[in-house]
């Protein structure tokens, strides 16, 4: 019985936990450059440091939890806006941006400038070139596909362009940012970038709605069966110890 409770407990948080993710996700349809997270999940482990359980223990330990998440880095659909300072990658590509707490990368590409023409992220954090913030002149401005930025045929400035090698663990931070480990980022050695376009979350608003509804539908089962633990599994113990009273 205790076997069963524990599975059920931690198949309920760990349902709760895939539902959060999935809100999350879905609340950021709308979001430029949104990555859906992904849920994985793991093994009980059915031994503790050097103790070996029996096989009896093993076998009725042997069930999964939440092991963590993954970013889902497939692109989203390509917008047109019309304006200048909206940008999209496509392929792995990520913008890095300077922000107070330090580097971050992303893929919303809606940029602007301010009356010092500093290109800023929506959240007024700097965008970052080859060469430090960039810093963008007064007129009509093209971005290059490789981030190369030039303003009537003389160039101005570079977008510094990055990738990730397969396998990093870019943590999300909101607002679009990702932190990654130090030294992990490299130069995108084949960046393709969209002026006046803006890229869409990656997000499957159908397919979103259909996980959290089935998430939805395991809790409530999980739910029943700790109820079940609760209350008719426990009731012929308490029914003995009052004989035996």
């Amino acid at each position: 019985m205790d076997s069963g409770f524990y599975a059920a407990c931690t198949g309920l948080v760990a349902q709760t936990n895939a539902l959060d993710l999935t809100a999350s996700n879905l609340a950021n349809l709308s979001t430029p450059g949104f990555k859906s997270q992904l849920e994985y999940y793991r093994a009980l482990e059915a031994s503790t440091g050097n103790r070996t359980l029996s096989p009896l223990n093993e076998a009725v330990n042997d069930y999964g939890i939440l092991g963590g998440t993954a970013l889902d880095m497939r692109t989203g659909e390509f917008q047109k806006t019309g304006n200048d300072t909206d940008l999209a990658l496509e392929g792995s590509g990520f913008f890095v941006v300077k922000t107070p707490a330090g580097i971050r990368y992303t893929r919303n590409g809606n940029f602007h400038t301010d009356a010092d023409g500093n290109l800023l992220t929506a959240t007024h954090d700097a965008v970052m070139g080859d060469e430090g913030p960039v810093v963008l002149p007064g007129g009509d401005i093209t971005f290059s596909s490789d981030g190369t930025i030039s303003q009537q045929g003389a160039v101005v400035a570079s977008l510094k362009l990055v990738t990730f090698a397969p396998g990093t663990n870019l943590a999300s931070e909101g607002d679009s940012y990702y932190s990654a480990p130090k030294g992990s980022e490299q130069l995108d050695d084949d960046p393709r970038l969209s002026q006046g376009t803006l890229e869409g979350s990656n997000m499957n608003p159908v397919s979103g709605a259909v996980g959290l509804i089935t998430l939805q539908r395991h809790a409530q089962l999980l739910t029943q069966a700790l109820s079940i633990f609760h209350t008719v599994f426990n009731a012929a113990p308490a029914q003995d110890l009052s004989r035996v009273s």
